[in-house]
């Protein structure tokens, strides 16, 4: 599928942990918005309406990323001290069909500093990123903002649709 050039619109698939919030349909709302004026649209997990059984859900979310031009997601840790695996799943899935892809994180600290001492004497990277180095190769540079609401604060989505 031919992809838009750099000034064109494009469909952007809008990856997080966002879908589990309890105003998930609000934030998802305010993302397609920003990108509605930045002149691209915006696609969320929670757009298309279906099955609720998981295999649905994936299949879904699957079917709906081959149908967009990007993906922007945010790697803020969630539930740890990483990213949600099911957004990095959707970010991996997107760069291995040759999308553009796109990540931000809300916690700008580097990742060794943020995991501290690992179990089972295990090391953790130290490049100097915010996140695995396989996640921040795949979305060519992070977008790193302090903020105090990772999935509700616009600021640091804002930074990486910009990337795009």
């Amino acid at each position: 599928m031919p992809r838009p050039g750099q000034d064109e619109a494009m469909r952007i698939y809008l990856a997080g942990p966002e879908v589990f919030l309890p105003d998930a349909r609000a934030v998802g709302a305010a993302k397609k918005a920003l990108c509605a004026r930045l002149g691209h649209e915006g696609v969320f997990p929670l757009d298309e309406d279906g099955p609720d059984d998981w295999r649905s859900i994936a299949a879904r979310c699957e079917s709906t990323i081959r149908r967009c031009d990007a993906l922007v997601a945010n790697l803020s840790p969630f539930r740890g001290t990483g990213a949600d695996p099911g957004t990095v799943y959707e970010l991996g899935f997107a760069r291995a069909l040759g999308l553009p892809v796109r990540g931000y994180t809300a916690d700008a600290r580097v990742l060794k500093d943020r995991v501290g001492a690992c179990p089972h004497g295990m090391s953790v990277e130290d490049f100097g990123l915010a996140e695995n180095l396989m996640l921040e190769a795949a979305t060519s540079t992070l977008a790193r903002l302090h903020a105090d609401d990772p999935w509700r604060d616009l600021a640091p989505f804002e930074a990486a649709l910009r990337q795009l």
